[in-house]
């Protein structure tokens, strides 16, 4: 099955790159291509991509708006959105990832990174550039949340904890798989438990959740 992608930067060449290297990748299509904040959204809402690919800063609605739009908690059917930015400790890189996006990289990434990431968007895995994550999320750690993180629904178990962790840590599935030493459908399985323990729509937020409540 082909990927169908929109991408949204307000620099055209920026934007044109993007266009180009996702566009050479097998199974990958860019569907469309927007220079503001506005008509990424019209264009997704529009055209449902399997994911979005958006710059943060960008004129008329930026990246962060135009993620909570599409794929905010308020959102009945959420898109996957993959911010993509230049500063790795950047306060509106964690707001976004409050608002909904599902991952985020550095434009520094390079291809391969890049279409990691929109095939993990796409199959509902969450890739979060390593080098960045420890980084960005630990410094927000230290500060108070808007209110107090939820607690679990239920107890995690001990092998839900060490799934935690090695999300929390940018883990893939595959590589908790070769971690833990555990088949791939027992970590999807430990996922979707912490997940709906954690009240948490993706790994993402399973992330921010492990971050602000020390469990990391």
């Amino acid at each position: 099955m082909t990927l169908r992608v929109l991408v949204a930067d307000d620099q055209e060449i920026v934007r044109t790159g993007l266009v180009m290297i996702l566009d050479a990748q097998p199974g990958i299509e860019v569907v469309g291509a927007a220079a503001d904040g506005d008509l990424a959204v019209a264009l997704a809402r529009e055209l449902r991509p399997d994911v979005c690919l958006f710059d943060i800063r960008m004129p008329r609605t930026d990246g962060i708006e135009a993620t909570r739009r599409l794929a905010g908690p308020e959102v009945a059917d959420p898109l996957a959105v993959v911010v993509i930015t230049t500063f790795d400790l950047d306060e509106y890189v964690y707001a976004a990832l409050r608002a909904g996006a599902r991952g985020f990289l550095l434009k520094e990434a390079g291809p391969e990174l890049l279409v990691q990431a929109i095939r993990a968007a796409a199959n509902g895995d969450a890739l979060i550039a390593p080098n960045v994550t420890a980084r960005l999320l630990a410094a927000f750690a230290g500060t108070a949340p808007e209110s107090a993180p939820a607690q679990p629904f239920s107890p995690l178990t001990a092998r839900e904890e060490e799934i935690l962790a090695a999300v929390a840590r940018g883990r893939t599935n595959a590589e908790i798989c070769a971690e833990l030493h555990i088949g791939l459908s027992t970590v999807k399985t430990h996922i979707a438990s912490l997940m709906a323990k954690l009240g948490a729509r993706n790994r993402v937020e399973i992330v921010i959740w492990a971050y602000e409540t020390g469990r990391r």
